[in-house]
């Protein structure tokens, strides 16, 4: 089934009311934990925090494009959901009594390639093997301590990367759906080459992390992997036709 923008608008306001961290507990890690987490975490609330303006600007030149208004309100609220989760990342840091990151080495590399970026197609399959590889590093940070508020943290971060995976797999289905024959084998080829480049700079970058949360490097991949071919799956269903850029649910 496919949702509507108006659908994806409404159900962003919504969840960005709903509170699931309670900010009355304090960080309760060990300074194991701490020493093997701590990078990984302040690398990632660096990322969280992006403005979204060059995504905001292809999703106005697509939506123009489709005569489809109500995605570009959808992605300004997406964006905001990734902003709380710098935000509330950034406030326990704050608590851990540590400075906050300034700057990241992956962070700054892909906040080079999006400025050169103004393809709703190639932002939508980005966002969704970030967001994906965002779903196995979480978790790992989620079992990596027994810290009750960073895991509170990690949660809310994971329910809303599960439905923002799943707004990025329909809007690429539509994408997808309008290439010829030939267009499509391009495309999965550079969604496949994107996809390697990426999970390997999150693996080099970060496995001290997912390895202090259970997760070895076959396991890493192996995650990755299944989360790709489902989204790779997912562009080959029918699930419904688009009309003037408005989805008609099947």
């Amino acid at each position: 089934m496919l949702h509507s923008s108006t659908f994806w608008k409404n159900h962003f306001a919504e969840n960005l009311t709903i509170q699931r961290v309670d900010w009355s507990q304090r960080p309760d890690i060990t300074p194991g934990e701490k020493r093997s987490i701590l990078y990984s975490l302040k690398a990632w609330q660096l990322g969280e925090t992006s403005d979204g303006r060059h995504l905001l600007a292809a999703a106005r030149k697509y939506a123009a494009r489709v005569g489809d208004p109500e995605y570009v309100e959808a992605v300004k609220l997406f964006i905001r959901e990734e902003q709380k989760h710098g935000g509330n990342l950034g406030r326990y840091v704050d608590l851990l009594g540590e400075r906050r990151a300034r700057s990241d080495w992956g962070d700054t590399l892909f906040r080079k390639l999006r400025y050169f970026n103004s393809s709703m197609e190639l932002w939508t399959i980005t966002v969704i093997i970030v967001e994906s590889a965002a779903q196995v590093f979480y978790q790992a940070l989620h079992d990596a301590t027994k810290c009750p508020l960073l895991r509170q943290i990690c949660n809310d971060i994971l329910v809303d990367e599960a439905h923002h995976i799943k707004f990025q797999n329909e809007r690429m289905h539509i994408l997808f759906q309008r290439k010829g024959f030939y267009n499509r084998a391009f495309s999965l080829l550079m969604y496949s080459l994107l996809f390697f480049g990426t999970v390997h700079a999150v693996w080099f970058g970060h496995r001290r992390a997912l390895k202090a949360g259970g997760v070895d490097f076959s396991t890493f991949m192996r995650r990755m992997y299944y989360k790709f071919f489902s989204s790779v799956k997912f562009l080959h269903k029918e699930v419904g036709e688009v009309r003037r850029g408005e989805l008609v649910v099947a």
